[in-house]
């Protein structure tokens, strides 16, 4: 079916000269050109893939502690040998087909386990911390951005406020009276896993807005004077439709984008975190607490000390690359 010379000439404008057919591109919004572009880029989608595996294990991983087929904390003694410093016995730390990561030196847990458990703790705090910076520096960047002014100068104030506090001495300083403050408000067991992961998830979340709300409100200042804002004013919009009914649905590809770069960079924090002492303690698992318990290992047990880094590895690489394909895919004129 050929097009009628009109629309032909138009299309010779308005499709870049690299499209094969440029009849496919006719009726496509820009939504499909995006996931289009993004598919076709087999790095990106390998990313995705990986990413979205990680995910769904993080999901199943209770269900699977539930029912048993995964054992992230019973001790298994008789495997150790005490002669060598209760180093796991045999080769390769203990792998074998009922421990395929083999166990942990000194106290005998499932490597395995505790890692396909730990990723459900590890990337729940990344992605709870990563919801409060994208909401914080979102809403922020929208008011400052759209309203300008002195509103606009008291954010900026405020972002340069929040980045000159030294992050790390922060969270060292008030770990025992933040943690003591979650442990007497929010339900609990007796373990620390609970008030230890919502302090992480504050200080992560409250410190990481403020490079978010600075690239909102580049956007904001770019978008508030389109037509479409103008006629909304003239139709007599309040300044919250504004914000989140008009400029907010603008921002998706910045925002999505934030995101998924935001999370990898909480996924190694939690491991630094639990490093420093301040993140959760065994034997509930995460990432950053077994990759430290395995640091003291790192000569005598190599193989405990190689998953847990390289796991991290993959899932900080994967979600980058992720992110750079979901921005090239949005942004084709921004080159990788």
């Amino acid at each position: 079916m050929s097009l009628p010379e009109s629309q032909l000439e138009r299309l010779e404008t308005t499709v870049p000269v690299d499209v094969e057919d440029p009849e496919a591109v006719l009726g496509k919004s820009p939504t499909q050109l995006a996931l289009g572009r993004f598919r076709r880029d087999r790095l990106s989608m390998i990313a995705f893939f990986v990413v979205a595996t990680y995910v769904i294990g993080a999901l199943l991983a209770p269900l699977l502690v539930k029912l048993g087929v995964i054992d992230p904390l019973t001790l298994h003694q008789d495997l150790l040998d005490p002669a060598l410093g209760s180093i796991p016995k045999g080769s390769w730390g203990g792998i074998s087909w009922s421990h395929p990561l083999g166990i942990e030196p000194g106290v005998g847990r499932d490597v395995m386990s505790r890692l396909w458990y730990g990723v459900t703790f590890s990337l729940t705090i990344a992605l709870a911390a990563s919801l409060v910076a994208i909401v914080i520096g979102t809403v922020l960047g929208i008011i400052g951005g759209f309203t300008g002014g002195f509103v606009d100068s008291v954010v900026g104030r405020i972002v340069d406020l929040t980045l000159s506090f030294p992050q790390t001495l922060m969270l060292l300083a008030l770990s025992a009276t933040g943690v003591a403050l979650a442990a007497k408000y929010l339900p609990g067991n007796g373990s620390d896993a609970l008030p230890n992961g919502f302090y992480e998830v504050l200080v992560l979340g409250l410190f990481g807005w403020p490079p978010i709300c600075r690239l909102i409100r580049g956007q904001v200042l770019s978008i508030r004077e389109r037509e479409f804002i103008d006629a909304a004013r003239l139709l007599g919009a309040s300044k919250m439709r504004l914000y989140f009914r008009e400029i907010l649905p603008n921002l998706w590809a910045p925002v999505l984008v934030s995101f998924t770069l935001t999370m990898p960079a909480y996924v190694s924090a939690e491991a630094a975190l639990s490093f420093l002492g301040v993140g959760i303690h065994p034997p509930t698992p995460t990432l950053g607490n077994v990759l430290v318990d395995s640091i003291n290992y790192s000569v005598a047990d190599f193989t405990f000390f190689f998953f847990p880094a390289l796991l991290i590895a993959i899932i900080v690489v994967s979600f980058n690359l992720l992110g750079d394909g979901l921005r090239d895919a949005l942004d084709p004129k921004a080159d990788r």
